[in-house]
């Protein structure tokens, strides 16, 4: 178990405030030479059957004062949120399943998922995907849902920014959950092809896409136009209504964007905190 440094920029002001009165705190990054890049990215981590950790697995343990439940299942999750990753700092040390923690490896920390556990990860701004075994806990990081290691980072293009907006599916054995969403990517018993198809790798030169954040989708344009203003007059004023016809009847999603960074998501998710509105969700063009 470790803490991710992928900071908000007042956090990190407050940090270098403090290494500068004598903290000797060691720098996370990638490897030692400073290169983006490795001889050889490692291939996608294979799905399969394990047992459950004896370790990391709670049910319920707490970090920095808040604590948290360890899912049952995996089955059924899904998440869109922000994804940071890594390196050399934890290089070598147990991760929470007592497993040497491998910079180079496909793997990842997630503060709830079952230890192990599989999940495809997906960059929202440039579609490209990797597959990691999530075998540590973390990220302890307000609006952070997965630390990834550096080469999952580095195929997934997002080594240079350090964090990147991303859509979390497991990929699980379990069957559906009776208390869980039942859209989950399902593995077969041996070797799901169709989850390890080749995605989109780092070298793949492709379009990005455009990220929105969608704060409500309503029958009625009046219920939009209510939501729009309540935006605007926090100053979100990338906000607008997007009328979609091909659902019957038709709803008006009340938008914020495009997001063009990280840091402008953290922003926008915390104005939307300070007017109730704690369900978000991240779509894309």
């Amino acid at each position: 178990m470790r803490l991710s440094l992928k900071l908000s920029p007042l956090l990190l002001l407050l940090l270098a405030t403090l290494s500068g009165c004598g903290s000797a705190a060691v720098k996370d990054g990638p490897p030692r030479s400073g290169s983006a890049s490795i001889p050889e990215l490692p291939d996608d981590a294979i799905p399969r059957r394990e047992p459950r950790s004896k370790y990391g697995n709670g049910p319920i343990y707490e970090v920095l004062g808040r604590r948290y439940t360890v899912m049952r299942s995996s089955s059924g999750y899904r998440e869109r949120g922000v994804a940071s990753w890594y390196g050399k700092k934890f290089h070598g040390n147990l991760t929470s399943n007592r497993e040497p923690y491998d910079m180079y490896a496909m793997t990842a920390a997630h503060r709830t998922l079952p230890l192990p556990s599989y999940v495809r990860v997906r960059n929202l701004r440039n579609d490209k995907s990797v597959v990691v075994r999530v075998n540590d806990r973390g990220p302890f990081v307000h609006n952070r849902i997965i630390d990834l290691s550096y080469s999952a980072a580095l195929k997934l293009d997002m080594v240079k920014d350090g964090t990147s907006l991303v859509e979390v599916e497991a990929i699980t054995f379990d069957a559906p959950s009776g208390d869980r969403p039942t859209s989950q990517v399902t593995a077969a018993p041996e070797a799901p092809p169709a989850l390890l198809a080749a995605p989109r790798t780092a070298d793949s030169a492709a379009p990005e896409n455009r990220i929105f954040v969608q704060v409500g989708a309503f029958g009625s344009r009046d219920n939009a136009q209510q939501r729009l203003g309540q935006l605007r007059s926090s100053g979100i004023g990338i906000s607008f209504i997007l009328e979609d016809a091909s659902s019957v009847p038709t709803l008006y999603r009340v938008r914020i964007g495009p997001i063009k960074e990280v840091v402008q998501y953290d922003l926008i998710v915390e104005e939307l905190e300070k007017l109730g509105i704690t369900d978000p969700y991240l779509v894309t063009e």
